[in-house]
Parts: C-alpha cells; structure tokens; sequence
C-alpha cells in the first residue's frame, strides 16, 4: 500500500508546489454555475482558438517572404515544400474561420444576456475593439496570400486609404517608398494587431474578473453577488461552481475546436489562387464582408468605409442606446429583436452577393 500512496504523495506535493509558485490558487474563485454552459464558455473557446492561431502562425513566418515579387511563390513553397507546411497553413486558415464564428456567436450571448449594460460598458467597449482587432488579422491574413483575392482585397484596402486623405496615408503606398504596402499588412498582421490584441484581451480579462460574469435575464446581480460571496466564505451554495473548472471545460472545448480544424485540414486544404494579374477585378470578399458587397455596388467604394463605421458605432453605443435598466427576459426580447432582424439583413445580402456577377469597382 505504501508503494501505491508514495506517488500519490509526490503528485501531490509536486502539484502544491505548481499552484504556490505560479498562483493558480487565484483561479479557485467562484462563479456561476451556468459559466460553465457552453453559451458562456465561447469567449474562453475564442481565446483558446487564438493560441492556436499564434501558434500556427509562428510557423508559418518562418517561410513566408512578404515582398511582392516573391510573397506567392513563398506561400506555394509553405505548400508543396515546407514540412507540414499545407497541413499547418490549413489548420491556420480553419481556426481563423472557427474563432470569427465562436466571437459573434459570443457577441451574441452578450446582446441577449444584456452583459453590456452599467457597470460593464467598458467590458463591452473593449470587446468591440477586440472584434475590429480580429476583423483586421482576418482581412490581413487574406492578403498575406498574395493571390488575386488578396490582391483585389489590398487595393479596396488602398482605395480607402485615399477616400480619407492624409488621415488614411498609412494604408497607402504613399505612406512609405523605402517598403512595399504589402510588407506593411504584414507587420501589421504579426506586430501591430497583436500587440493591441494582448491588451485588450488582459484588459477585457481584468474587467470580467473585476465584475464578475454578468447575471441571466430574470436574475439580479445583487442576489447573485451575495450567493458569490456566501461561497467565498466557506458555504455551500447550490448553482456555484470554480472558475478552474470553467477553465477545464474551455480547455476542453478548444481541444475539439483544434481537432474540427485538423479534419477540415486534413479534407480541405485552405484555397491559393494564382498569383496576382492587375488591372482586372474578379473576386468577391470573404464571407465576413461579402454581405457589403452589394453596398460597394450602389454606393461605391466609399460603402465600405461607412458601413462598418456606423455598424461599429452602434456597437459601441448599445450601453447609451439600450434604455433597459431592469435585467428583464421580457424587454431583451426587444434588443434581441433588433439583433436577430440585423443578423437577417446581413444574412440577406451576403447570399445576394455570392449569386451576382462581381463587378469592378478599382478598375478604371
């Protein structure tokens, strides 16, 4: 018997040790039990997913040349040459996907819970700020392909950079003439939106851990605060768990969002166009920003500056706008209303885009 508890005793005193000197004790807080439903879970599955992405794009920068001239041809060496470079290109374009779709549906869950309101419009702001920082690596990393796609996507990129004069330079060639704009993208996509990602994310962390996860519609904050703090102090409280088990359970979660996105690897290798022809316009954006196709259309180049301007505005006054005070099931269904008819019109267009003809909008 003592042969069995010996290591039992050094596992133990070995995991003592971890949780002392790393501080993962802080981790033993209390929350919600409902945290750990997966509605809640999405925003700790999104960041698990961006590991994955920093990761795979380490990798990926190892070969990849961002200089015009030579910026296709390293892609397609990643592709056919590079050591799992097909595999870990591919697992990179369908955890970018996966991790879009996690952050709206999180975005979501937000809007419906009324998680927004005093005192988390700050929580709220930065969150905003994290879903233009993501929008930015997704419309970034499109480019760094350097196919035609990414080609078309650079010269709407440039297009509005002109449209906002010198406030729009740095999206220009102008800007520099010692490096190309491409290279620039590239910096942007590996320095500039990480660095702003990490502190929005600590940010964002720090302001959920101040505030706690925010109480279900129907319920009230102030009896889900003393029910907290009633297991704090030693108490045992039905409908509260440990936020280490929240994190198991985002682990766990962000282990089968990697392995969809190995299969998917594995069945369907991400896209490479062929390299680059100016002067002709045949693509159409990503499904992220096709549904302001048909906007470009109508309205011209200048739809795609505005568009995301006033949608991201609105985003960012929803605490103001939202007159709601009471954390009632019943008066969300209204916000939820305009979220779901929004959601329908985006839906809308997007399928109306990917059935029309593209046409040239940068072309003279």
């Amino acid at each position: 018997m003592a042969t069995l508890e010996a290591p039992r005793n050094g596992l133990r005193k070995t995991t003592e040790w971890v949780y002392e000197r790393l501080g993962l004790r802080s981790l033993t807080y209390h929350v919600p039990s409902y945290a750990n439903a997966i509605p809640y879970l999405l925003g700790g599955i999104t960041l698990f997913g961006i590991v994955i992405l920093i990761a795979t794009g380490i990798y990926l920068t190892q070969f990849y040349h961002p200089d015009p001239a030579d910026a296709h041809a390293s892609v397609f060496y990643i592709v056919n040459e590079a050591t799992l470079g097909d595999f870990v290109r591919s697992v990179h374009f369908w955890t970018a996907n996966i991790v879009m779709i996690t952050l709206l549906l999180h975005l979501l869950r937000v809007v419906i819970n009324g998680a927004y309101r005093a005192p988390r419009e700050v929580t709220w702001a930065i969150g905003v700020g994290l879903l233009v920082v993501m929008l930015g690596f997704f419309f970034t990393g499109t480019v760094l392909k350097w196919d035609q796609e990414a080609f078309e996507a650079l010269g709407h990129n440039e297009g509005i950079g002109t449209i906002l004069g010198s406030l729009g330079v740095w999206f220009t060639s102008e800007f520099s003439r010692s490096t190309s704009l491409l290279a620039r993208v590239y910096a942007a996509h590996t320095s500039i939106l990480p660095a702003i990602l990490t502190l929005l994310v600590f940010g964002h962390l720090y302001l959920i851990r101040f505030h706690g996860i925010a109480p279900r519609p129907g319920d009230e904050e102030a009896e889900l605060s003393q029910r907290l703090q009633a297991a704090e102090q030693g108490e045992t409280i039905a409908q509260v768990s440990h936020f280490n088990v929240h994190i198991r359970k985002i682990v766990a979660y962000g282990l089968l969002l990697t392995a969809l996105a190995a299969v998917l690897s594995i069945f369907r290798a991400a896209s490479l166009g062929p390299a680059p022809t100016p002067g002709i316009e045949v693509t159409k954006p990503a499904w992220l920003f096709i549904w302001i196709y048909p906007f470009e259309n109508w309205l011209g180049l200048k739809s795609l500056l505005w568009i995301p301007t006033i949608l991201v505005g609105a985003l960012l006054l929803a605490p103001l706008l939202d007159r709601f005070r009471v954390n009632s099931l019943r008066r969300q269904w209204v916000v939820l209303g305009i979220a779901v008819a929004a959601l329908a019109v985006m839906v809308a267009l997007g399928i109306y885009a990917a059935i029309i003809t593209p046409a040239e909008h940068l072309v003279d």
